[in-house]
């Protein structure tokens, strides 16, 4: 009997301890599936509301390779640091929509260590967190009955290339760009047919063209419609001038937009500014950098007025010159898409990116962020590898914390997220956060004052993403002040299957 009983105890401890091995194998093997999975963009189509959460299996984050806390050490970060850190695996389910906003009882972190390096992270048991996000498309968007056209310089098309491979790249829409060196300098062809190539090799159907010297900027602006209509297809059903900062979110869901509109039909589609100044002085027109579309049928009237219109020009602005072609030769008019944004506010625009609302178009990224330099748009976007609609999503985690997905978490002492408080704020208004009076309300509103920061609003700003072997990371940062130390944000992003 006592060595039967013997022989049961040993059964079970075995039992154990394979559990506990097979345990630490998986959390090695978490972050380390097929890379192929993520390493290429796909398009996604908007759906519905994310309302629940559930908690999955525990994970140890000290089971990863140190050498995968390599990527973080570019970032010349000053050290003692605080950390941490969060799994995150996204459930997609067909039929919801995207919430502006999902409040989650739990805290989003729930252990915080000190570190004089990242080799120094210890192994920290965490349960990782399932949200349920929109079900999404990933096979790549086809809209080769697009195309888009740019005028810029070289170096600044060279500098957009990865912004743009982010949404234009193998989906079969045309690309049309009309270059200078700088400004009343040419562009040195043989540049310009490297950079052609180059882009080609990286999905893009592109096409490169030297602008003509006598042109001026609204010329070269207005000389896209001609370019892009002399280079239709068949198939072609929409043109499209943008600015080398212009950024669509999703094709998906700019597609979904344009045929709800017949393109047989003469249509003029695009965004006021936001600020309604712009509006009055220069007209009720489509901004470029929000896109302007023309469906082909109007295109080929603006076209086949190219003369008069190139050479009447009563503003520098090629957007201006396009609008007053159309209106006088057409009776076609504006039709205004909110949700496409020239984003003419200046400034600190975290509010703008904060809002949690559904962005068609971003522009004027490259102008800055919190560090000085513009926004890592493409680093930021490729959480819409693991959950689609979900780029810039808002979560709120407790009483006091929320994340604006790939742009910052924020955190909020003093109660303006406590539903009840003195303090609370409404997250359906858009905090304006920029130095400007400018009247929005008919673009952004309904807004709320700015917070002051540090004080009544903590910001961990959107620092850098990669591609994990099974989803992506993301890193957010706060720099310390009166002797804080500074912090470090980690979130590790997956699909909760893979397709």
């Amino acid at each position: 009997m006592l060595q039967s009983g013997a022989l049961r105890f040993r059964a079970v401890i075995f039992v154990i301890a394979l559990i506990c091995v097979s345990a630490s194998l998986y959390s090695a093997s978490f972050y380390r599936r097929d890379r192929k999975h993520f390493t290429k963009w796909h398009a996604h189509a908007p759906v519905s509301v994310d309302k629940s959460v559930n908690v999955d299996k525990s994970v140890s984050f000290g089971q990863i390779n140190p050498q995968e806390w390599e990527w973080i050490t570019g970032h010349n970060l000053t050290y003692p640091l605080r950390y941490s850190s969060r799994a995150i695996t996204t459930r997609k389910v067909p039929g919801l929509r995207r919430a502006s906003l999902t409040k989650i009882e739990g805290p989003l972190f729930e252990n915080f260590q000190t570190i004089d390096s990242v080799l120094d992270v210890k192994a920290s048991p965490t349960q990782v967190l399932e949200l349920e996000v929109p079900a999404f498309k990933k096979a790549s968007v086809k809209a080769s009955h697009l195309i888009f056209g740019i005028q810029t310089t070289i170096k600044r098309l060279e500098d957009s290339v990865p912004q743009l491979a982010r949404w234009i790249a193998y989906t079969d829409a045309k690309l049309c760009v009309v270059l200078l060196e700088a400004e009343g300098v040419p562009v040195n062809t043989e540049r310009l047919a490297g950079l052609e190539t180059g882009m080609r090799n990286q999905g893009f159907d592109v096409m490169l063209f030297p602008a003509h010297e006598e042109d001026t900027f609204p010329q070269r602006y207005f000389s896209l419609v001609n370019i892009m209509y002399q280079h239709r297809a068949p198939h072609t059903q929409w043109v499209s001038l943008i600015d080398d900062d212009t950024f669509f979110p999703s094709m998906h869901a700019l597609l979904a937009m344009l045929d709800k509109y017949d393109s047989g039909e003469q249509h003029y589609i695009g965004s006021l500014s936001e600020d309604w100044w712009a509006v009055q002085h220069y007209g009720f027109m489509g901004f470029g950098g929000a896109g302007v579309f023309l469906s082909l049928p109007l295109a080929e009237v603006v076209d086949a007025h190219t003369d008069v219109c190139k050479n009447n020009l009563r503003s520098s602005a090629g957007d201006i010159t396009v609008m007053d072609c159309i209106y006088t030769h057409t009776p076609t008019k504006l039709t205004p898409i909110s949700d496409l944004h020239q984003a003419d506010m200046h400034g600190d625009l975290s509010g703008f990116y904060e809002s949690g609302r559904h962005h068609l178009s971003l522009h004027h990224w490259k102008e800055g962020s919190v560090f000085g330099k513009g926004l890592p748009m493409a680093e930021m976007h490729l959480i819409s590898d693991v959950c689609g609609e979900c780029f810039l999503q808002r979560w709120q985690f407790g009483n006091d914390m929320l994340l604006t997905n790939a742009f910052s978490i924020t955190t909020y002492p003093k109660g303006h997220l406590k539903s009840g408080d003195p303090n609370e704020v409404s997250m359906d208004k858009l905090e304006q956060t920029w130095n400007s009076n400018m009247d929005m309300r008919h673009s952004l509103g309904p807004t709320r004052p700015r917070l002051v920061l540090e004080e009544e609003k903590i910001q961990y700003s959107f620092l850098n993403a990669t591609v994990s072997d099974s989803g992506v990371r993301q890193l957010y940062f706060h720099k310390g002040i009166d002797g804080d130390l500074d912090t470090v944000l980690e979130l590790f992003w997956k699909a909760a299957s893979l397709e």
